[in-house]
Order: structure tokens, then C-alpha cells, then sequence
């Protein structure tokens, strides 16, 4: 079990997971893949596909959001322990590594919070509204 690999992990069901660390007395650092967003989330976060080529039966991502004032960003990240893990999918490649790194770095950077980057969140929270709520 290593970092980079594509593990199978428990949850309330299995979910893929990419460990972002080695073994260690505290467990493993890993992400959750999920699936891509369905809208543009430029300069609100950033998604690293991860799929068939990694070992898994479907195309998701491991998206992470980039701070703003007032929210706390999710990232799926979380720590598992060895039990955790059920079955090996795969391994990123080292460049796809890298990129979840860079994704990793730009979300732990305090950024100021642009009038663009406002305004798109605002029309992605207006695009999911129901209806009756406008």
C-alpha cells in the first residue's frame, strides 16, 4: 500500500479512493474520486480525472475547492487505516501525482476571494436552485 495507488475503501459503501500517503501510525492520507462536476467550477476549484486508465470501471475526479472567505472548502480528503482498504484498482501515474499535488498546494493557499470568481459562484448557485426558489 502505497502512495499513488487506487484503492477500493469502506465508507457507508465501497468507494474508490488515491492515497496521497505512505502507511503511517496514524493510516493513510487518501482522497475520494467522485464524479465530475456538471458545471465549469474555474477559480472555485479544480478536478484531476481519475478512471479506467487508473483502474477503475467508471471516469471520476478528485476534486478539490480553493478557500473563500466564509466557506469551508471540501475536498473528500480523509485518513483510512489498513482495514479500511478492501481491494487494489490501479496506481496514478507520477505526472497525474503531480497534478493532485498542484491541486492539493493551490487549495491550501489563501487567495483573495475576485469579483469573477464571486459572480461564477453565485450563477452555480442560482443554476441549482429549484424552481420555486428564485
Amino acid at each position: 500500500m502505497y502512495r499513488g495507488e487506487v484503492w477500493w475503501a469502506k465508507f457507508d459503501e465501497p468507494r474508490p479512493v488515491v492515497l496521497l500517503s505512505d502507511d503511517e501510525p496514524s493510516g493513510f492520507r487518501a482522497m475520494q474520486v467522485v464524479a465530475p462536476a456538471d458545471t465549469d467550477i474555474s477559480g472555485l476549484g479544480a478536478e484531476v480525472a481519475v478512471g479506467i486508465q487508473e483502474g477503475l470501471p467508471f471516469e471520476g475526479v478528485l476534486r478539490v475547492a480553493f478557500p473563500r472567505p466564509g466557506f469551508t472548502p471540501c475536498t473528500w480528503l480523509t485518513t483510512l487505516s489498513r482495514a479500511d482498504l478492501i481491494e487494489r484498482a490501479g496506481a496514478v501515474s507520477p505526472a497525474k501525482l503531480a497534478e493532485i499535488d498542484n491541486a492539493l498546494r493551490a487549495s491550501e493557499q489563501r487567495t483573495e476571494w475576485t469579483p469573477a470568481a464571486a459572480a461564477r459562484f453565485s450563477e452555480i448557485k442560482a443554476s441549482r436552485r429549484p424552481e420555486g426558489l428564485k
